[in-house]
């Protein structure tokens, strides 16, 4: 089974329906969809199927380059995040590594490939599953070459204290400590800067962003990376192989950042939609629920004997069971905040399997 959200043909196969049938809240995309100027550009453009992509992404890259006032040369863009995670893995050829648990499946993955020595962070409920003060110890003690911090947190969307993550550049950059910082989600938070302009403080921080989620593009699939180490990212651009871009994927990231209404339309839905469903499940007795900062709801149901996610299936709805995360147990889910009818076919459909009719 896919350790991802998204995998809704493989459920649909498992319960023998069609995919169109299942209702997604297992894969945190912006229902929204894809930006008409994108889908305006893609087919005026088609002609890009014809011809290579220019390997380079020059005109991607100054676009990335251009949102983010850097140079070209800060910059390496990806078929998606996750091709990024295993670029700077490779790159970095880490001995020790630190993860916060629980985490995305990848960062673990990526250096389990170059035989890395992994230290886990553990978070738990008990600590509201936040990193604190002992993560500053631990880095102190263990000294890792490197450290995965995704802001916000998946799968608990949970952001940080600014203060806190503040401290942790600065003693990452105090040992001399490799931080690679996950800001795939961080565009749903419109008050949140992130940590781009930071780079040229410290050569060794490393910044992955992701256009997938925001934009609705799964199927194109962009990432990217900003880093002040201009020679770390000139080496992962020369050692990947060609063409890992597709051109209706590069042309994305050439006309999405531009597209202030639908960045606004997004966070205008966001910040309505997060906090009704957010209260509405908050409201349900039988659901522990954590408040989310970005896109998805990370939640522990309460009666253990009850396996939600198959028993939302009987309804054509899927989540991302969380019982794969290490650190989780199979009480944990997230859901994605979804449009105003699918989050409140959501909530009834709970409503239903907890016996309220």
């Amino acid at each position: 089974m896919s350790e991802h959200g998204g995998n809704v043909l493989e459920m649909a196969l498992k319960i023998g329906v069609a995919a169109e049938e299942i209702i997604d809240f297992s894969a945190n995309i912006n229902p929204l969809g894809m930006p008409t100027s994108l889908r305006t550009a893609i087919i005026d453009q088609l002609q890009r199927a014809e011809c290579y992509p220019d390997t380079e992404y020059r005109r991607l890259h100054a676009a990335l380059a251009k949102a983010h006032h850097c140079s070209t040369e800060n910059l390496m863009a990806g078929n998606g995040a996750t091709e990024l995670i295993y670029a700077v893995v490779n790159y970095l050829k880490p001995r020790r590594a630190m993860l916060l648990i629980p985490g995305f499946a990848e960062y673990r993955k990526a250096l389990q490939r170059i035989d890395c020595r992994i230290d886990e962070y553990v978070m738990s409920e008990a600590d509201g599953y936040q990193p604190d003060e002992r993560l500053l110890a631990a880095l102190d003690r263990s000294r890792p070459d490197c450290l995965f911090l995704a802001t916000p947190n998946n799968p608990t969307g949970l952001m940080p204290d600014a203060v806190l993550l503040q401290v942790i550049f600065e003693r990452c950059r105090q040992h001399n400590i490799a931080l690679i910082v996950d800001e795939a989600f961080i565009d749903f938070l419109p008050d949140t800067v992130g940590f781009i302009s930071q780079i040229t403080h410290f050569p060794r921080l490393y910044i992955l962003r992701s256009l997938t989620k925001f934009f609705a593009i799964p199927g194109l699939r962009l990432g990217y990376l900003v880093s002040g180490d201009i020679a770390g990212i000139r080496a992962m651009k020369c050692w990947r192989e060609p063409w890992t871009i597709n051109a209706f994927a590069a042309l994305a990231g050439e006309i999405v950042l531009n597209d202030n209404a639908y960045i606004q339309a997004t966070h205008c839905w966001l910040a309505e939609q997060q906090r009704w469903l957010y209260q509405a499940l908050t409201a349900l007795p039988e659901l522990c629920v954590w408040p989310p900062s970005a896109n998805y709801i990370f939640l522990r149901c309460l009666r253990p004997e009850i396996n939600l996610q198959q028993a939302l299936l009987k309804q054509r709805i899927l989540i991302r069971h969380c019982a794969n995360y290490s650190g989780l147990n199979a009480d944990y889910y997230r859901v994605a905040i979804k449009g105003e009818h699918d989050n409140r076919r959501l909530v009834s459909a709970l409503r239903q399997v907890f016996g309220y009719g």
